[in-house]
């Protein structure tokens, strides 16, 4: 079998790989992987670690090979690194996959019975299986396409221009939400040496993922370390010198800034899929084994989905759940590679049940999570301080589940010894007294 490496936008490299499998009556099938990023490079990789010998075709909206997108609001942002060093593999294990890959070329449409995927260059591909992993993308302000100083920060050449126009420093800074990527991109820009407003609409930072308690203990770091925030209030709409917020009393307010950073969510990119007859809520609705389901319930058989795009009911905390990071997209594509080769091959496939985890990386801080957070920020969790205190710039905040008593989440800023093996009690189940006694015995020691 030869296969290439083909690019449908600005890269014109072609690279042709030779297969060294050996033909089975696999041979004859084809799996499609819709996303080039890290789920889908990790499918593609899953999918030949577990013997697959058929066709892969991997189709990426970007015109770049996958990279890490992590560093692309901290090293990449401050100049510290070229795109070179954000490239998720080598050229040689890339070539070495034996793997069609299409940049530069999305998909438009997936046609379930007669098992096709449709691009946008008007060409279509039939498939055995098929993995989508299309991701998110960012939530965007009224007009904002129309305001060269406004920038938000997905991609790598959403990274560039930024770097580009944060570059030199001293220039006034206004970024919009107060979420991961927001206070990450605001920690690189003051860094850079620019004056740094961050407005949140919500009255405190990362409300969504750490709850108000915690999340103003985070602001107040950052505040201290030179960084303005302002919550509870809203952007109006964007302005030629700026912004312009809005007050609850009506004022309207501008805010001066010669850059614009917007953060404030993404939304899963499904729009592609609207005429699938999939089912779609905030996301790619899919089973425990995320396999995805029809708009009447049904799981559809040979088509998966992985990362930031689906949802899906993780049994291990027994609730449905969309998660945004890098570790989930990791192992979700390997898990849903892993569960279509089984199904291809008419074998058992597995339920995912992780503990998600994520980090984030701003100014002085080494924020990590494990587990989940409140959903939403009326959620009823206990949160209890079990290490270190806010004060001090460490601490270790384990979050519980008031009506069952069980460790929920935990939450470490400065504090990756005391964090990192609640992990194995959220695994195994454990109660908020039994992690409360081990972060004690952590702190101590």
């Amino acid at each position: 079998m030869t296969v290439s490496l083909r690019a449908s936008g600005p890269v014109s490299e072609v690279i042709v790989c030779h297969a060294a499998h050996v033909a089975t009556d696999q041979s004859s099938q084809r799996t499609v992987i819709v996303g080039a990023s890290l789920a889908g490079l990790r499918a593609a990789e899953t999918i030949r670690s577990e013997g697959f010998e058929g066709e892969v075709v991997v189709i990426g909206a970007e015109p770049h090979r996958p990279y890490d997108r992590p560093p692309l609001s901290k090293k990449l942002l401050a100049g510290e690194w070229e795109p070179d060093r954000v490239q998720l593999r080598q050229s040689d294990s890339f070539h070495d996959l034996d793997v069609e890959w299409r940049f530069g070329l999305a998909a438009s449409g997936l046609d379930l019975r007669t098992r096709t995927l449709h691009l946008t260059d008007g060409t279509s591909v039939e498939f055995d299986g098929c993995i989508i992993a299309t991701g998110a993308f960012p939530r965007r302000l009224p007009e904002q396409s129309q305001f060269a100083h406004v920038h938000e920060l997905r991609t790598l050449d959403d990274a560039m221009r930024l770097r580009a126009a944060l570059a030199g420093g001293g220039k006034r800074v206004a970024v919009v939400g107060a979420g991961f990527i927001g206070l990450e991109a605001a920690s690189t820009a003051h860094q850079l040496g620019n004056v740094v407003t961050v407005l949140e609409g919500a009255e405190a930072p990362l409300v969504r993922g750490l709850g108000h308690e915690q999340g103003a203990a985070i602001g107040d770091c950052l505040s201290a370390d030179g960084i303005t925030i302002r919550c509870g209030v809203r952007v109006d709409r964007l302005h030629d010198d700026g912004l312009l917020l809005a007050s609850r009393e009506g004022d309207i307010e501008l805010v001066d800034a010669d850059v614009v950073i917007v953060g404030i969510g993404v939304v899963p990119a499904t729009s592609w899929l609207f005429d699938s007859g999939l089912e779609l809520r905030d996301g790619v609705v899919c089973d425990a084994t995320l396999r995805v389901c029809s708009a009447d319930g049904d799981a559809v058989g040979g088509v998966y989905a992985a990362g930031d795009v689906l949802r899906w009911p993780n049994e291990l905390f027994g609730e449905e759940m969309r998660v945004e990071h890098w570790t989930n997209a990791a192992e979700q594509g390997a898990a849903a590679a892993k569960n279509l080769v089984a199904e291809l091959a008419g074998d058992e496939r597995k339920p995912y049940a992780p503990v998600p985890f994520f980090w984030s990386d701003q100014l002085n801080l080494r924020i990590q999570f494990v587990g989940r957070g409140p959903a939403t920020p009326d959620d009823a969790v206990d949160v209890v301080v079990a290490a270190g205190s806010h004060n001090d710039g460490k601490w270790l905040a384990l979050y519980g589940d008031p009506a069952t008593g069980r460790l929920r989440g935990a939450l470490g800023v400065n504090a990756p010894r005391w964090v990192m093996p609640m992990r194995a009690l959220l695994a195994e189940r454990a109660t908020l007294d039994d992690a409360c006694r081990l972060a004690a015995k952590h702190a101590a020691g």
